[in-house]
């Protein structure tokens, strides 16, 4: 074994995990590479051509990058684990009236845990990812993610779930780089096709991007079970018919099939009754939230009042905010009203660039 030590690197095929696997052997590492096939193409129903980290050639150019560089690849099965944990949410929530986070659901109950089990039988004692953030030991024992140093790539936004025991075993080895430097790095070993491989940000198992159809798939009776429904208004005036309120997302704003001469939103979502609320940009804002299961990252606990910045999108530039815990939930109120609070969405608090922690919106 090396001085370094030996280390179970996820590679996706992509040039993010790639180049991170490549960068660990350089650096003295005894590498392993691994690529977790979390689902079948065939099961999605999607229409457009088998593309992503779990396609054949994904997993090839994987394996064929370690073989290159002198190191072992193997490919793990979960799409058991993934389909019954991730997917099956992923329909449970949107036919709960939510907006599911399959990527921070996957990281926190799929990926780490399945890296960790096969690290252990092969003896690694590290794991890395391609994620574009970091990671450090403070003096108070914590393991604490900072955002990465590409601002448009960073991901902490959806690691906040990973625990403190598996991110003491976790390195991220492209934290302190921007995306062009990453794919002039592919370019220099040699590896022109994976340095201008496109970017997929696409959910992994709706490669076509289209989750309505997906549901349809997942759930056959779907269209029988739920049906069109009403858009209604604020004051209960309805105003149109909606095709099933699990094709409707908080804060969406085209394909709504009606037209006001003016933007309208939905604003609310109501299971039970299959209705779609509608409204203007002013009553899609709201100037508090609750999240739920939450888990923190840089402190054990938050139980005075701490300003924060708050994301509730993974795109979402953050809003100042104050926060304290409460029991498993966590209260926010934010300084300005922000736009677009999807029950379901992960919502994520920073200090500075640091993650404090984060949960769902309720």
């Amino acid at each position: 074994m090396s001085k370094k030590g030996r280390i179970l690197v996820a590679m996706s095929g992509g040039v993010d995990s790639s180049v991170a696997a490549v960068m660990l052997h350089e650096q003295g590492y005894e590498v392993i590479g691994l690529t977790m096939k979390t689902w079948d193409y065939a099961s999605s129903g999607g229409s457009s051509k088998e593309t992503g980290c779990c396609s054949l050639d994904s997993i090839n150019d994987a394996r064929a990058l370690a073989v290159g560089y002198g190191f072992p690849h193997y490919i793990l099965d979960i799409r058991d684990e993934f389909g019954d944990f991730v997917i099956d949410n992923f329909v449970d929530e949107y036919l709960a009236g939510r907006t599911p986070n399959p990527c921070v659901l996957c990281n926190t109950h799929i990926k780490w845990e399945a890296l960790l089990k096969r690290a252990d039988k092969l003896d690694c004692e590290f794991i890395a990812t391609g994620h574009y953030a970091n990671i450090r030991l403070q003096d108070n024992g914590r393991y604490v993610i900072s955002q990465g140093k590409d601002e448009n790539k960073d991901q902490s936004y959806v690691l906040w779930g990973v625990s403190q025991q598996n991110l003491a075993r976790t390195q991220f080895p492209l934290g302190s780089f921007a995306k062009a430097e990453i794919r002039q790095m592919a370019k220099d070993m040699g590896q022109l096709e994976l340095a201008n491989k496109s970017e997929s940000y696409e959910i992994c198992f709706v490669p076509d991007n289209d989750y309505r159809s997906f549901l349809r798939h997942k759930v056959e009776d779907l269209d029988e079970r739920v049906g069109p429904g009403n858009f209604i208004l604020n004051n209960g005036t309805i105003v149109g018919k909606h095709q099933g309120y699990p094709f409707y997302t908080i804060g969406q704003r085209k394909g709504l099939g009606i037209a006001f001469g003016h933007p309208m939103f939905v604003t609310r979502i109501l299971p039970k009754s299959n209705t779609v609320m509608l409204g203007t940009i002013d009553e899609l804002e709201k100037s508090s939230a609750v999240v739920r299961n939450i888990n923190l990252v840089k402190y054990e606990t938050i139980l005075e009042p701490l300003e924060a910045i708050t994301k509730i999108r993974y795109k979402d530039p953050g809003a100042m905010s104050m926060i304290v815990q409460d029991g498993d939930n966590m209260n926010v109120e934010f300084n300005h009203s922000v736009s677009g609070i999807a029950p379901g969405q992960s919502a994520v608090f920073y200090e500075g660039n640091d993650l404090l922690g984060g949960g769902f919106l309720i």
